[in-house]
């Protein structure tokens, strides 16, 4: 569930256990996720129970059928949008409000509850003040309060208590986030009544974005949904995913805080709005942009920010926490802020020319950044870099580092007469076909009879699959075809793309951009096939996290994921633009 703010998560049983206050990446208020004792509520059957689940149509608001014995229930959930937001309105203020209604639909069963909040990621609990009714909660920077009908009693800083439902009942739960040294504004707006209008919300945004008519369109528009889902709405600004520390190895320590915007994340997620029908996001996502660098000069571009464009995520870890299943350590911050990723110039660029039409007149502030990252790339396209993958070792010459540098002139150079003065198209094409000239003939290894991840090596990486996907290379060049053919054979475990030889695990984008290099290599049968088994791995609400293990069918990584549903929105409509012989443009 979201709000355009923060998101929650909740288990197939009923209980809350991830809400982070008020932001993203704000400490969790519940955090079982990470640790048992970090917080949750749970609102469940107290007898036996089977569970069925699925978003309300066209909604990010969960709905959850119990049945027991003695009867069946629904329990719906969301986060509160502002009451009367409609559009491309939602998120823009956020009542910050987790809504929760039991209806009862057979008999009558009787249900359980216990509201667990644990502070400032389970090192705090609170005291609770109150009474039938309403409860509050106050502690550091944390205020909550409580209103339900039912009677709950405090008990060591939970609040529990149960209740019965009959057929044609109701009862609702809101528990609302204030800044603890302010008015909290009173109860609200009834849960039931506040939920309804949260579904319009979500409904009437939906409702601007069925343009996409093309393959999948009910997964398209799930992901879409998922991704306005992790999109900060005041900003624009959209987060890698809802969550830090899930583990890319279950036990290991490759646990990183996604909480953040990471440019290349939101301009892909921007094409993939886009391609999905919904490009009304990417005037407010410059905005945020330039705001964010600010005067870029001849430094490196920064690569994430936070949400309003803070630059300062300095990592560190929570020790207190024994996280997800024993996975240590986990990580608030992200380090990643410092690196160098040159794939980014190209990233950014790409998406301004995509969205020409939305964007254009560039404000002067754009003008300024896009000229500088054009001049940066062919400036610096020649260094080394830590790569789109983030290593954390020795800086080296990624091949999809370079290729994204060539992105970055060739549309830079495509949107010369929107640039102003300072645009230098003439320069720009010489540094243009000197990173062609050079990827063409240092990345391909006659070894490995591919283009290989990073000059003068023989190893495969998964990330020069982008090369057609940007117009580097057509996809049956008879070197690129050999890539992909190469790629397919040796890094494949099942239907799952590892991003290099000895990966832990599949990384779904990878697995998603060799769908589309398949269809565009001609090979559209077998690009449908590994698309419907890609599906297939979502959960049952139709999400990704980040990887999957292939042994296990096992999700991995942070949840939800934007790269793995913009990988799955692009697939989608490749696949459509090559079965159809459509542009995007007809697609939509």
């Amino acid at each position: 569930m979201s709000d355009c703010a923060s998101a929650a998560l909740i288990s197939s049983g009923g209980s809350v256990d991830w809400w982070c206050l008020p932001r993203f990446d704000s400490p969790s208020v519940f955090g079982r996720l990470l640790d048992p004792a970090a917080g949750h509520w749970l609102l469940a059957p107290k007898d036996e129970y089977t569970a069925e689940r699925d978003y309300v149509e066209d909604t990010l608001v969960l709905r959850t059928v119990f049945r027991t014995e003695s009867g069946a229930v629904a329990i719906t959930d969301a986060l509160s949008l502002q009451p009367g937001a409609r559009g491309h309105d939602i998120g823009l203020r956020s009542p910050h409000a987790l809504l929760r209604r039991v209806e009862g639909l057979e008999g009558a069963v009787t249900l359980q509850t216990t509201v667990s909040p644990r502070f400032e990621y389970g090192l705090t609990v609170p005291r609770w003040s109150g009474d039938r009714g309403s409860w509050s909660a106050h502690v550091g920077p944390v205020a909550l309060r409580l209103t339900t009908p039912v009677d709950l009693h405090a008990h060591g800083g939970d609040l529990r208590g149960g209740f019965r439902v009959g057929a044609g009942e109701r009862v609702g739960f809101r528990l609302a986030f204030t800044p603890p040294y302010e008015d909290d504004g009173g109860p609200g707006a009834e849960p039931a009544d506040a939920i309804e209008d949260t579904v319009a919300g979500w409904r009437s945004w939906s409702e601007l974005h069925r343009g996409y008519q093309g393959r999948h369109v009910t997964q398209v528009r799930r992901s879409a949904l998922v991704l306005q889902g992790l999109t900060y709405q005041r900003t624009g600004a959209v987060v890698a995913a809802a969550t830090t520390s899930l583990p890319e190895e279950l036990g290991g320590s490759l646990n990183w805080d996604y909480r953040f915007a990471w440019l290349r994340d939101v301009s892909l997620t921007l094409q993939a709005l886009w391609v999905a029908a919904c490009p009304h996001e990417a005037n407010r996502f410059f905005d945020w942009l330039t705001a964010a660098v600010g005067q870029v000069g001849d430094a490196p571009l920064q690569i994430m920010y936070g949400v309003e464009g803070e630059r300062d995520l300095t990592e560190h870890t929570l020790d207190h926490l024994a996280g997800y299943r024993d996975s240590r350590p986990v990580r608030v911050g992200n380090d990643a802020w410092k690196q160098r990723q040159l794939d980014v110039l190209g990233e950014i660029l790409f998406a301004a020319h995509l969205l020409r039409e939305q964007v254009t007149p560039f404000s002067e502030a754009t003008q300024d950044l896009l000229v500088t990252l054009a001049d940066q790339a062919a400036r610096d396209w020649q260094q080394p870099d830590a790569g789109m993958w983030e290593s954390r070792d020795q800086p080296r010459d990624y091949t999809s580092s370079k290729v994204m540098c060539w992105v970055a002139l060739d549309r830079a150079i495509a949107l010369a007469d929107d640039l102003g003065d300072r645009a230098r198209p003439d320069e720009w094409k010489r540094a243009r076909g000197e990173v062609r000239e050079t990827v063409l003939e240092q990345a391909w290894s006659e070894s490995a009879g591919a283009y290989a991840g990073a000059f003068g090596s023989d190893s495969l990486d998964a990330s020069v699959l982008m090369m057609p996907l940007v117009g580097f290379l057509p996809a049956d060049d008879p070197r690129m075809l050999s890539t992909i053919e190469a790629v397919r054979d040796r890094l494949t475990d099942g239907w799952l793309v590892r991003r290099w030889d000895g990966d832990i695990a599949g990384f779904l984008i990878c697995s998603f951009w060799l769908v589309e290099c398949l269809a565009l290599a001609g090979k559209v049968d077998e690009a449908e096939t590994w698309f419907d088994h890609l599906l297939d791995l979502g959960n049952d609400l139709g999400l990704f996290a980040e990887e999957v293990d292939p042994a296990s069918g096992e999700q991995l990584g942070n949840y939800p994921q934007a790269f793995s549903h913009v990988g799955l929105v692009n697939a989608a409509w490749r696949l459509t633009q090559c079965t159809s012989g459509q542009d995007l443009d007809d697609v939509q």
